[in-house]
């Protein structure tokens, strides 16, 4: 099979679900372009920051292709390259983009409330507190093996002890980006330009970004840079979003596209043929592919935590209704692109029917840079900018969790019209909940990526599971069509159950053999254990109301 043809069918098929049935779930849903929406009704300077369509587009985009799209599909090629296509697209459409925009959809039509105040004014009480202690916990995971990811990109030093250029010039352009997105912030917010000006720094900060990162590359251990990537997420999760968030999401959509452009052309220039099986089998390497090709591939088909940028974040940064179908359908269907050209360039740079030998960031990055090198770039000016944009989806991803994380324990341990007693009030400050949500995943973090990794992937497609089971509920209450729910949720939680079922039996049989560790086994059995009685728990709730015949419409729907 030509890789040319995957993408190019990708490209025409993603193009005509936007059209078509992203625009036919707004007509059926109805949006009111002169309602005034939560960004400007509940305007803060900090949360509710109203933004244009391309910046919530950008921190909606950034936010959730974080390493999934590139290392998921790279990974279930295993199965053959069909299987993971097939995927890609039908999950992309039908279940992730669906999902995302409806997720945004609820929030914004309810005061850009997160999903656990929407299931709360829907479902209870108690199904609030059930999803949010599943959200806390997830959000932890996500944390701990995205700080491992980035922490192993920026290591300075390679196992033999020889320096690491491109991970040392990626760290400092990682940081150097800090600082730049800080100063493109203040300049967004009190230099009033147009979309035009705001480009053109833009694209300046980011060459001149890459040139003195490349430049001055900075050689620390991987120890190191797990505490800097730690405290970089306190800084991320307590500024005000507009001073850090909006403008490093902006500027690392250049990145991001430039490299799914680059991956694209370097595609269509090199014309390659796959070299992996269209099918390898039903099992692979003892891996059923049901459900792990399922759970493998999240971030590209579905992934429970967009639903949670989609509510936490970007619905509170959405100016005007008619945003919603681009920045909530749209970006999942671009990171489903992303999804498919990580998996045509993987596969196109097999051998022998096998993937070639690295992580799937050093499979996607060593490919797409020998395309850039095809443009005259320098060999190791190109391994430093595919680094750095890998380590982009890593970081948009993690101080955007790291933040939900916080407003997520924060909900937990708050009732909406209570007055939070002593403890509480200490224990929700937005510093103290992000210090105690950082040193529990830091604890998870020292088991290492590998380890988190499988626990993580269920986790999160439960999540898409809960919440699309929530928002089927939210359409039921409020008169409006849920069915095209119902099937997605099903299959997720079916999907999600089963996997988790043969994670918590493996870390079972290490007790027998001996090899059972309680810091890094006991903590994801524990985990494990804890987010399959919470989903159950959540399930029963949603599943109540939803079979209910009739049910008044609240007044704030």
């Amino acid at each position: 099979m030509n890789g040319l043809t995957l993408v190019g069918i990708a490209i025409v098929v993603l193009g005509l679900a936007y059209l078509l049935y992203g625009r036919w779930l707004v007509k059926t849903w109805g949006i009111d372009p002169s309602e005034k929406t939560p960004a400007y009704r509940f305007e803060d300077g900090k949360d509710y920051v109203p933004a244009s369509r391309f910046t919530v587009f950008s921190h909606q985009f950034n936010s959730i292709a974080g390493a999934g799209p590139v290392t998921g599909p790279i990974i279930a090629a295993m199965f053959g390259w069909l299987p993971a296509f097939l995927w890609l697209l039908v999950g992309g459409i039908f279940f992730g983009a669906v999902q995302d925009f409806t997720a945004l959809y609820a929030s914004v039509k309810n005061e850009g409330k997160s999903m656990g105040l929407i299931i709360e004014r829907y479902i209870g009480k108690t199904g609030r507190k059930l999803f949010l202690m599943f959200c806390w916990l997830f959000t932890l995971l996500v944390i701990a093996a995205f700080a491992d990811i980035l922490a192993g990109t920026f290591n300075g030093f390679a196992k033999d002890g020889s320096q690491n250029v491109p991970g040392a010039s990626a760290a400092s352009i990682s940081v150097i980006y800090i600082f730049a997105a800080l100063a493109f912030g203040v300049f967004m917010r009190f230099i009033k330009s147009g979309e035009m000006t705001k480009f053109i720094v833009g694209v300046v900060l980011v060459v001149g970004m890459l040139w003195a990162g490349i430049a001055n590359p900075m050689y620390y251990d991987g120890h190191t840079w797990r505490l800097v990537v730690f405290a970089y997420c306190f800084v991320a999760s307590v500024l005000p979003m507009w001073l850090l968030k909006h403008p490093r999401d902006y500027l690392s959509i250049f990145l991001l596209l430039g490299m799914i452009f680059g991956g694209a052309v370097g595609i269509i220039v090199a014309n390659p043929e796959i070299q992996m099986p269209m099918f390898a089998g039903w099992t692979v390497k003892n891996q059923p592919l049901f459900p792990i090709l399922f759970i493998t591939i999240a971030c590209g088909a579905v992934s429970g935590f967009h639903s949670l940028v989609s509510s936490g974040t970007s619905s509170k940064s959405i100016s005007n209704e008619t945003d919603m179908l681009p920045v909530g359908y749209g970006a999942m269907l671009v990171e489903t692109l992303l999804g498919i050209v990580a998996l045509v360039i993987a596969c196109s740079a097999s051998k022998d029917g096998g993937l070639p030998t690295g992580t799937p960031f050093q499979i996607f990055g060593n490919a797409v840079g020998n395309f850039f090198t095809m443009f005259g770039l320098p060999a190791h000016v190109s391994a430093c900018v595919i680094m750095m944009c890998v380590s982009a989806l890593a970081m948009t991803t993690i101080d955007a969790v790291t933040r939900i994380s916080r407003m997520s324990l924060q909900e937990l341990l708050t009732t909406e019209g209570e007055e939070p007693g002593l403890l509480v009030k200490f224990v929700t400050n937005d510093y103290v909940a992000t210090i105690i949500s950082l040193a529990l995943a830091y604890a998870l973090c020292l088991a290492g990526y590998a380890s988190i990794w499988p626990l993580f992937g269920a986790a999160n497609q439960l999540l898409s599971a809960l919440v699309l089971t929530a928002l089927a509920v939210f359409l039921r209450v409020t008169g409006r069509k849920g069915w095209m729910l119902y099937v997605p949720m099903t299959f997720m939680f079916i999907v999600t159950m089963s996997a988790l079922v043969i994670s918590v039996y493996n870390i079972v049989m290490k007790i027998g053999a001996g090899s059972f560790v309680f810091m890094v086994d006991g903590l994801q059995l524990i985990i494990a254990v804890a987010l399959m009685t919470l989903a159950v728990l959540v399930v029963s709730h949603c599943w109540k109301e939803l079979s209910k015949t009739r049910r008044k419409n609240p007044s704030f729907s």
